[in-house]
């Protein structure tokens, strides 16, 4: 009897421990990791950036769930989303209604307003000055709805678009060397890249009526994972942590009004 007990006590802390492992559900963060400073790989080629240690702060306060890293393509981002291959995505992403149509927004984790850039020597002073002249950038961005939003309202003259998949580094070296007229994109990330390359570049503050957010994005059966995420990104705040990395990575205190957060 006692080696039948003894054998009973030997394999219950192996039941019990199975039992806990199998307990983590196993998420996946998708990220192109080409856009400094939100997600980019640092000189151990390992995955860094405001986004991505936002994420990983936050996940010491997830319970259930393990947080695994992936780097991909822009477009395959909300490709693997729908699959169920990825469950968060982390790229820079703002709010537009047709991805909360489809998947779930955190709580903003930092605010970013947009910017217009010129070449040096550009006539484009304003956002008047873009009817006729030509923008580039990847298909789905929020600026580029944006453009699109403007060319409705100025159909007698509209801005033309040009569609390519090219990172924001050469973006902006195609827009130094004249390819195109001006862009629309994020002022962290210009401003960061501007410095970094040494572009000649004119940046210029602009009115939109763009939500000048950034959020981390769910799929849209995540519903746990991102009320969970949204509760460790209040504690963040209040901790000081959101603010720290915020200083760390964006370069100044970008994070989002309070009362966003309540």
């Amino acid at each position: 009897m006692k080696k039948v007990l003894l054998g009973f006590v030997c394999l219950a802390p192996l039941v019990l421990t199975s039992t806990v492992q199998a307990a983590d559900k196993k998420v996946v963060v998708a990220t192109a990791g080409d856009i400094k400073p939100f997600s980019y790989e640092d000189k151990a080629g390992e995955l860094t950036g405001y986004d991505i240690e936002v994420i990983k702060a936050a996940s010491k306060y997830l319970d259930g769930y393990k947080v695994t890293y992936k780097r991909t393509s822009w477009k395959s981002i909300f490709v693997g989303l729908d699959s169920g291959h990825y469950q968060i995505a982390a790229n820079n992403l703002s709010y537009t209604k047709e991805r909360a149509d489809k998947y779930l927004y955190s709580l903003p984790i930092a605010k970013n307003p947009f910017v217009l850039v010129v070449p040096k020597d550009s006539d484009i002073k304003s956002l008047e000055d873009i009817g006729g002249k030509t923008t580039q950038d990847d298909t789905g961005t929020s600026a580029i709805q944006f453009v699109l939003d403007w060319n409705k309202e100025h159909p007698d003259n509209p801005s033309k678009i040009e569609y390519s998949g090219e990172d924001l580094s050469k973006h902006l070296l195609d827009l130094e060397n004249g390819e195109f007229d001006y862009m629309i994109f994020d002022k962290i990330s210009v401003e960061t890249v501007v410095k970094q390359k040494g572009f000649d570049l004119t940046i210029i503050p602009i009115e939109t009526n763009l939500n000048s957010n950034n959020y981390i994005i769910f799929s849209d059966d995540s519903n746990d994972l991102q009320k969970q995420f949204n509760k460790a990104v209040k504690k963040l705040y209040k901790n000081g942590k959101l603010e720290k990395l915020s200083q760390k990575y964006l370069g100044g205190s970008y994070l989002p009004d309070k009362k966003e957060l309540d």
